[in-house]
């Protein structure tokens, strides 16, 4: 085996770790922000914001490139996209968080089931890339399950296309910005920091802010919302950059299958029958997006 084998086997496997650990501490984030449900859900977002800033500022300089979001901050193109990005990225934690606290979080897991294919039905429709006849099957099957839920449930299930929605535009307009995602995490928080910190004077304003009023429990748990958030997303980034497009694709599964799991074991939450279908559906429509994943990458092996 040569050095260079031997080389991106190490990497791979760093690669491996780094994501496996980001989509873990996704999974079981379910279970914190539970213990935050009696906590405005937008409070607790302003939390994830505010107690984000240190956290991505400390890790950046540790990794000694705190001077790598300089061309950022002098560009008012990219701040004007971050700007928006951080926008999106609060409003999916705030429904996601709120969802969690009213018991609806078998929606929420669902989202995430869905959110790759939407992704790749935004890349089709905005970057024009394209997709097989397998990708085209699983988008239509996962709009079924928009259908199948808004006829048996007689409501569209807008918690579940919101958090689709705004994550996978989140991605879609970050990609283009040329800057790491942790560099464009920090410069994110940077940005909505300020609307954070208005919102929680106001909260202090009108003595409605939960921390510091309801214990130092609440107090613990809504400071630790900073590494909660910052932490996985690094991780992620790092195991991203070292993983095939094709591993990422299978292992983003893993955050919505225990959010699922813990909603109906933990959380007792009844799956409905039309929950039922769906969930079928979108894991058949997933199985076939995961096998196209498969199928491009070992072209890609034999092309190499």
């Amino acid at each position: 085996m040569s050095e260079n084998q031997t080389a991106d086997e190490q990497t791979s496997r760093a690669g491996f770790f780094f994501a496996l650990f980001a989509f873990l501490i996704w999974g079981c984030l379910a279970l914190y922000w539970k213990a935050t449900s009696h906590v405005d859900a937008v409070e607790v977002t302003v939390h994830r914001v505010v107690w984000s800033l240190p956290v991505a500022g400390v890790i950046l300089w540790f990794m000694g490139r705190t001077n790598d979001i300089l061309p950022t901050l002098k560009s008012p193109r990219k701040l004007g996209i971050l700007f928006f990005t951080s926008l999106l990225i609060s409003f999916n934690w705030g429904i996601f968080i709120w969802a969690i606290s009213v018991d609806r979080t078998l929606e929420a897991a669902m989202a995430y089931y869905i959110n790759p294919l939407m992704s790749v039905a935004m890349g089709v429709v905005f970057l024009r890339e394209r997709f097989n006849r397998l990708q085209l099957v699983a988008i239509l099957l996962a709009l079924l399950v928009v259908i199948v839920l808004t006829v048996m449930q007689g409501v569209l299930p807008w918690i579940s296309l919101s958090l689709a929605l705004t994550f996978a535009l989140y991605g879609l307009i970050r990609k283009t910005v040329d800057v790491g995602p942790t560099q464009g995490f920090l410069v994110e928080v940077i940005l909505i920091y300020p609307i954070a910190l208005a919102y929680m004077i106001w909260l202090i304003y009108h003595g409605q802010l939960a921390f510091g009023s309801t214990g130092d429990l609440d107090i613990f748990l809504l400071m630790c919302a900073g590494p909660a958030t910052a932490v996985p997303l690094i991780l992620y980034a790092n195991g991203a950059k070292r993983l095939r497009l094709s591993t990422i694709g299978m292992m983003q599964y893993i955050a919505p299958t225990m959010i699922f799991f813990i909603g109906i074991f933990i959380f007792g939450e009844e799956l409905k029958r039309s929950q039922v279908i769906a969930f079928i559906l979108i894991w058949l429509a997933l199985a076939i997006y995961s096998w196209s994943l498969f199928q491009m990458n070992s072209k890609q092996k034999k092309s190499a």
